[in-house]
């Protein structure tokens, strides 16, 4: 299993970038998600799923571990192919999505093109349970991060940079880089300052 890929961003398109990692290129289609939260910068990291069909092998890439474990358990329902996860993925954010099966918001996962109200409702049925996965995910993560974002932009503040600048930087590289020690953070941070 391919687990992320961490490389030169050759392209980058709402529906796909390109990755080029020890002199080879990967396209990896990705959500509206992933494209919004990816700077537009030489060096990216993206988690990965890997899909095996009989005509193709497709990396999907990811920016954050809680987008990727969705994906992962949006194609774990039938009738729900990578195709209509990924349009779930841009047209919800992962917490859209993990209210909408929580609180079994069928109207709210309907309105994804694509879905009609049995697959709405398959959705909710088997994923209810395996949803709070994820949202542990999300706090712990959260948590941690906030943590570690607090206290970079305390020092790199203490350095005289603009604590607005500071923050958005910051917070783009945390997305990138959940598990990122703070040390690295701030280099990361004044490598972009």
């Amino acid at each position: 299993m391919i687990t992320h890929i961490n490389g030169k961003l050759v392209e980058k398109n709402p529906s796909h970038v390109i990755i080029e990692c020890a002199g080879v290129g990967y396209t990896l289609p990705i959500s509206l998600q992933t494209f919004s939260s990816i700077p537009d910068k030489e060096n990216l990291l993206l988690f990965t799923h890997l899909t095996i069909r009989e005509d193709a092998h497709i990396l999907y890439g990811f920016s954050n571990k809680i987008e990727r474990e969705i994906f992962r358990l949006l194609i774990s329902v039938s009738g729900v192919g990578p195709s209509i996860a990924m349009t779930m993925l841009s047209s919800m954010t992962c917490e859209d999505i993990q209210q909408a099966i929580g609180s079994e918001d069928v109207e709210r996962i309907k309105s994804v093109k694509g879905i009609g109200i049995k697959t709405a409702q398959r959705v909710i049925v088997d994923l209810k349970d395996k949803i709070l996965k994820t949202y542990a995910l999300s706090e712990n993560t959260n948590s941690i991060n906030n943590t570690l974002k607090s206290e970079a932009v305390s020092a790199l503040e203490v350095l005289g940079f603009h604590r607005k600048k500071v923050e958005k930087i910051t917070q783009a590289i945390l997305q990138n880089w959940p598990e990122i020690s703070l040390e690295e953070l701030i280099k990361k941070s004044l490598k972009s300052l």
